[in-house]
């Protein structure tokens, strides 16, 4: 009972209308034509059981990432895996650090296999490294880091990951979860698979349901050294990723051109969102500086984050409150259509005042 429930982002306004959804991260392109063309190719077996192994699908990550395919494991989303590396590295007497303002999964993943939650301070809504290793004790088993982090958007260089791992114990497992990776501007990476590459205590997760638009099929994987992965295999659900899944994950890999679309429409507009929040500094909204397809707006002013909650939703755009995150002050907003996006600025001047 003090597992706080994962509460999803909503899709209809409180008299029940359904408005523009920009609570979920979802990709407002929706999904590659290719990825929607295999997907329905796959409903001609719907009376069989999918490849428990997910061979093709690893293989093609493998070759698209240069990977090692025996050290991919697959899940029902990228949830699945952080719960289940939660389950095969931690149990009661142990502890699992993450992040202030981390993903809501942390905690839940963390308590349900009776470890203890250590919550590492923050830096300006952004990951503490230092913070971070000095809440390591010879209990922690896990640190958990998203990177883009969620629900914030702020982004650790590669510097500063290495700077943690190497701070680590050998004993203690590092979970970087990559669910926004795609959206990084640029070339720069923080170095993550690189890590799980050469490193035993390392496990990168990743998702189809952001950049590739498939959150309907939930389809997650992850890379780390071949025990992390065995052991996680151990305690994994059969058959937890379905055939259409499987086909319309390896249609998007594919399909560069749809994401690359995906990636500049996003930078476009985060880009344009920010510099619009800025000109609403004086009424007290500021943007954190975001890697993801989202921004987390903190309103600082007269302004507040619930009233701007109410506000949009009676404008027709719902985004995410989170005072069950410790972020009762600020608002979590999709970046949307080209529409959508300059819509809910419209609204959040008007209802600032500006």
């Amino acid at each position: 009972m003090e597992i706080a429930p994962y509460i999803p982002g909503r899709s209809t306004t409180d008299d029940g209308r359904k408005v523009a959804k920009l609570s979920s991260n979802e990709n407002p392109l929706g999904s590659s034509p290719r990825a929607r063309e295999a997907f329905a190719s796959a409903a001609t077996n719907l009376e069989r059981y999918p490849d428990a192994g997910a061979t093709a699908l690893r293989e093609a990550l493998a070759a698209k990432h240069g990977l090692d395919p025996t050290r991919i494991i697959y899940g029902n989303g990228s949830d699945e895996l952080l719960n289940l590396v939660a389950g095969a590295f931690a149990g009661p007497g142990d502890e699992v650090i993450y992040v202030n303002y981390g993903f809501a999964v942390y905690p839940i993943a963390t308590r349900r296999t009776g470890a203890t939650p250590v919550i590492a301070a923050d830096k300006d809504y952004a990951t503490d490294v230092d913070a971070i290793l000095a809440a390591v004790t010879d209990r922690t088993t896990l640190v958990f880091v998203a990177n883009p982090n969620n629900p914030t958007g702020t982004y650790a260089p590669r510097s500063e990951i290495e700077r943690l791992h190497a701070g680590l114990r050998d004993d203690i497992l590092l979970v970087l979860d990559h669910a926004y990776s795609e959206y990084i501007e640029g070339a720069d990476n923080d170095g993550a698979m690189e890590l799980a590459a050469r490193a035993d205590n390392v496990l990168v997760t990743r998702t189809f349901s952001k950049m590739y638009g498939l959150a309907a099929e939930r389809i997650g994987w992850g890379y780390g050294a071949a025990p992390i992965i065995e052991a996680m295999h151990r305690i994994r659900l059969p058959f937890s990723v379905t055939i259409a899944g499987q086909a319309a994950a390896i249609a998007a890999l594919g399909d560069t051109d749809f994401v690359a679309h995906a990636a500049a429409h996003n930078a476009k507009w985060r880009a344009w969102f920010s510099e619009e929040i800025a000109k609403l500094g004086n009424d007290g909204l500021r943007a954190i500086p975001s890697q993801a397809n989202f921004v987390l707006v903190v309103f600082e002013g007269e302004l507040t984050a619930e009233a701007a909650y109410k506000g949009l939703m009676d404008a027709g755009y719902i985004v995410r409150w989170l005072p069950g995150q410790g972020l009762p002050h600020a608002l979590r907003i999709t970046i949307g259509t080209e529409d959508e996006t300059k819509s809910v600025i419209a609204a959040l001047r008007q209802l600032a005042g500006a």
